[in-house]
């Protein structure tokens, strides 16, 4: 079963990730990301690149999907390309995904290879972790 649900995410991550330019300084979907929401739901987002640097990765705009829902729990995160070519996320998607719960420590990161990873096991000694000791 986790074999298909991964293989499914990373299809619906790729799916989204169809490269278009939105003018000339600013381009979007180089990159999809998929989240397993704690409720089963699936969302999905792409990556804007501006020539400014005020863009953002594919796994924020999926989580802005996310939070917009209600719901801030992800159970399974990944991101790819067109080709589905997993890519592992960078540190800001990292800390934003602790930040929006600090449960998404055991999210499952998929990673290229066929490889995963515990959030809170890419991300050790964390400086949210004595905030959010009970």
């Amino acid at each position: 079963m986790q074999g298909e649900v991964d293989t499914d995410l990373i299809r619906q991550a790729a799916a989204v990730a169809v490269p278009r330019a939105l003018g000339p300084t600013a381009g979007a979907a180089s990159v999809g990301a998929a989240l397993l929401a704690g409720d089963g739901r699936v969302f999905t987002g792409v990556c804007l690149d501006a020539a400014c640097a005020v863009g953002f990765c594919a796994e924020q705009a999926a989580i802005g999907a996310l939070v917009t829902a209600g719901l801030s729990r992800i159970d399974i995160m990944v991101a790819a390309d067109g080709t589905g070519r997993v890519l592992p996320p960078c540190g800001r998607c990292r800390e934003l995904t602790l930040q929006i719960n600090p449960a998404n420590r055991a999210t499952r990161v998929l990673l290229p290879g066929g490889r995963d990873a515990r959030l809170g096991d890419l991300m050790p000694d964390n400086w949210l972790d004595d905030r959010t000791k009970t």
